[in-house]
């Protein structure tokens, strides 16, 4: 049996390959959006794409699975659980229900239904026969199982997230049983992840470690323990998340072949052109580095600095239905093409073009650029003590909890969309978070919605704390 796994680390999204080596079919599970990894991967192999599947319908990035087939010619398995739900895929497809498999020569996956994290959700179980055909090597998890948490139940909504916890409940109770302890664990996402709490930095685990291990496998729980224990501590889910429940359930674009995207529909703007597209609507994203933006930038652009980041912020706080265009250092194809591969991975399709010659452009023409001040963690401290500037810690609120400025407040980066409570536009401010990314992002908010005082705190808590700065944590 041939297995790969892929990793995309920027969402913590893994996807996989199994095959098998006699018959050179190859099925790929839960592929991203930009397929041609999948497609180089077999090329490379000697093997033919004949299988795509998906675990779920997915909330946290575009599949690339109906594209992938369509490509491939390969056949399309998706689950059949999705009849009369929120969400029901919309477009061809073979309907797998537990108990259905695809076999490929000596190797076989076998569908069980496991809803919890969504009501149509399966587990794939891979069977090498070469090796047993009872007996199953490798379940493919998706966002059910992960290495030490289980899958969030809250994304359809309130109604339905104690229905989908109690699902969760009997599929780790029914589902699992009867499963080897052996049995090799590979979930759809790794720690870094919003679709659960408490993962592992691991990606791989066993069936029998996740007994002994796992809190939420935990024989000993009740139901309400199991619920209450499952719902702790879930960290916030981005509301883009719907958005790609929509687009998977309808089925994403095509946009295989990302160099071409480049060619054939990204556009070069020079400045004018630039300047004329924002007085229309379009939205910058700068993606250089946040000293690079702190020192220097369009005024109104949104600062997220390309990196594994770039997809979970462009997909939270970029207006979803506007035209985006890209600025780096120097209009570098190469990074321009990467940076749209994180965009569209979170159905962030809107890119329409990128800054010929970058920032360095838009400073050797002499054109206005505004700038975020920034301020030591000493300087921090004396202007809050004087009243001087207000700080605010927008990490996240486990984070804020865990220990904080003594004298901060809080909102999360993702929230300051919508500004900051009981602050005046032209009050001075500081943004302070871990290490200065999340603040420059939620700076770049804050000033394209009219706040004119922004300071950011270099080197975050980071800084503070090595300062030895007073930090008090919630009670």
């Amino acid at each position: 049996m041939l297995f790969e796994a892929f990793e995309e680390t920027g969402l913590s999204q893994l996807s996989y390959a199994v095959g098998c080596q006699q018959s050179k079919e190859l099925a790929i599970v839960d592929p991203r959006r930009d397929i041609d990894i999948y497609l180089d991967f077999a090329e490379q192999e000697g093997y033919v794409i004949r299988h795509v599947l998906d675990t779920h319908i997915h909330a946290d990035y575009a599949s690339g699975a109906r594209e992938l087939a369509e490509v491939t010619g390969a056949k399309l398995h998706l689950s059949a659980y999705d009849d009369n739900e929120v969400f029901e895929v919309g477009f061809d497809h073979l309907p797998m229900q537990e108990g259905d498999s695809v076999q490929m020569g000596n190797v076989r996956i076998e569908a069980l239904h496991t809803p919890g994290h969504t009501p149509e959700h399966l587990t794939f179980l891979v069977y090498d026969g070469a090796r047993s055909v009872d007996v199953p090597a490798v379940a493919l998890t998706g966002d059910f199982l992960f290495v030490g948490s289980l899958g969030r139940p809250d994304l359809l909504g309130e109604e339905a997230t104690r229905g989908l916890a109690k699902q969760a409940f009997h599929s780790v109770r029914e589902k699992l049983h009867g499963l080897p302890d052996g049995l090799e664990i590979r979930p759809g996402h790794g720690a870094g992840s919003a679709c659960g709490a408490g993962m592992s930095g691991r990606t791989v685990s066993t069936l029998g470690y996740e007994r002994a291990a796992n809190p939420l496998l935990d024989p000993s729980l009740t139901e309400d323990e199991f619920i209450d224990t499952l719902l702790g501590n879930l960290p916030p889910a981005p509301d883009f998340y719907p958005r790609n429940k929509v687009t998977n359930s309808e089925g994403p674009k095509p946009v295989q072949g990302m160099v071409d995207l480049l060619a054939e529909e990204i556009e070069v703007f020079d400045i004018d052109d630039l300047k004329a597209r924002m007085a229309e609507g379009a939205v910058v994203i700068d993606i250089r580095d946040r000293l690079a933006y702190n020192a220097a930038h369009i005024k109104g652009s949104l600062g997220i600095e390309y990196g594994d980041n770039l997809s979970t912020w462009a997909g939270w706080i970029a207006p979803p239905d506007q035209p985006l265009i890209l600025v780096d250092h120097e209009g570098d194809d190469e990074l321009i093409s990467e940076a749209i591969r994180a965009l569209v991975r979170v159905g962030q399709d809107h890119v329409v073009g990128f800054l010929d010659g970058g920032f360095d452009a838009w400073l050797k023409a002499g054109e206005a650029f505004d700038n975020l001040p920034l301020v030591d963690a000493e300087t921090a401290k004396t202007d809050l003590d004087h009243d001087r500037r207000a700080l605010w810690d927008v990490r996240e609120t486990s984070e804020w909890n865990d220990g904080h400025a003594l004298g901060a407040r809080h909102t999360p980066a993702h929230d300051a969309r919508n500004g900051l409570e009981g602050v005046a536009k032209d009050e001075p401010i500081t943004l302070v978070c871990g290490s200065g990314m999340r603040s420059t992002v939620a700076a770049s908010l804050l000033k394209r919605a009219g706040y004119t005082n922004v300071a950011n705190l270099m080197g975050g808590m980071d800084a503070w704390e090595e300062a030895g700065l007073p930090v008090v944590a919630k009670d």
